[in-house]
């Protein structure tokens, strides 16, 4: 208990550490106390937005994954596996080709991400049951398929709409519009908090659906609860932000490797620690070569791929 209570406090100073970081670090070069004079509070104003953004972002992309690892039962489930994020880019790049902007380009990728995730449901529907199997292939053929289409696009745009499409599909938090950054959040709040009373079913799922159904549990259902709520983050989320990986894939592994598996605990503190994550890694983001600014999906890769390996090679020498 003891080592376990140093753990959340490690956790929580690793959170506050990082949002100080991203506050105090940006292009313009200021230090803290410079951030609240009057005539530096745009900046002090627009890194906020981008740090709530990241906590936003990164609470749900991570929740998402513990979701679908749980259900799927597959350590390398993302939240993108139903296809929300190739759907998401489709729409954008769609956006960004015939010339839309504004409120269009966000609420495009909304539509094509809710119309893929309902694609895949309906393929991978077998009359009143969801096959995690089935799930998984028509997600992966579904992506392949957008993804096709999406390179063709890219292939035969105008180089001038080329960075857009570029910067999309690579995530950043440069969303600077208080009222979908606000809609957003209601939405992925609102979907964790729902997520977090299902902590018992997941529990009982990861283990197996048998031993679920045994004790009451009506798997199908919680599924297809689950995966609405999952779908409903995700697509959100890149509708404001892109699309930014290994969050989702990382961040639940490190946690279940510090803290176990108990959904309880574990949907709470990968929140947290996917928050930390991705404000973090935007702050690289913007520090890094400033005053360019790298896609937020770059860092999270260079950052995401060696934890992925080390944390696989410690379970391996565990077993």
């Amino acid at each position: 208990m003891k080592n376990f209570n140093i753990r959340i406090i490690l956790l929580i100073l690793l959170f506050i550490l990082s949002l100080t970081l991203a506050l105090n670090h940006g292009s313009v070069k200021l230090n803290f106390l410079e951030l609240f004079l009057k005539e530096n509070r745009p900046i002090l104003y627009l890194r906020i937005l981008r740090i709530l953004l990241g906590i936003i972002a990164g609470a749900g992309l991570t929740v998402s994954g513990v979701v679908m690892q749980a259900i799927l039962k597959n350590p390398l489930a993302e939240p993108y596996l139903l296809g929300t994020s190739s759907g998401a880019g489709l729409g954008a790049v769609l956006a960004i080709v015939l010339g839309f902007s504004g409120l269009f380009l966000p609420l495009s990728a909304f539509i094509g991400a809710i119309s893929t995730t309902i694609l895949v449901y309906q393929i991978a529907r077998e009359d009143n049951r969801l096959p995690i199997q089935s799930l998984i292939l028509a997600g992966v053929i579904v992506s392949l398929v957008l993804s096709g289409i999406i390179i063709l696009l890219i292939y035969t745009s105008p180089k001038q709409v080329m960075h857009g499409i570029f910067w999309w599909l690579w995530g950043s938090l440069s969303n600077y519009d208080l009222k979908p950054l606000i809609l957003v959040t209601v939405i992925v709040v609102s979907a964790i908090s729902l997520i977090f009373l299902f902590w018992k079913d997941l529990n009982a799922i990861s283990i197996g659906e048998e031993e679920a159904i045994h004790l009451g549990i009506d798997v199908e259902k919680v599924k297809k609860i689950l995966f609405i709520l999952v779908s409903l983050i995700t697509s959100s989320i890149v509708c404001v932000s892109g699309i930014i990986g290994f969050v989702g894939l990382i961040i639940p592994h490190i946690i279940r490797f510090a803290f176990g598996s108990n959904h309880k605990r574990l949907i709470p503190l990968s929140a947290i620690l996917g928050a930390a994550f991705l404000v973090f890694s935007d702050m690289l983001a913007r520090t890094l070569i400033s005053p360019l600014e790298i896609p937020i999906g770059v860092i999270t890769a260079f950052l995401g791929a060696p934890i992925f390996i080390f944390l696989l090679k410690g379970k391996q020498k565990i077993t």
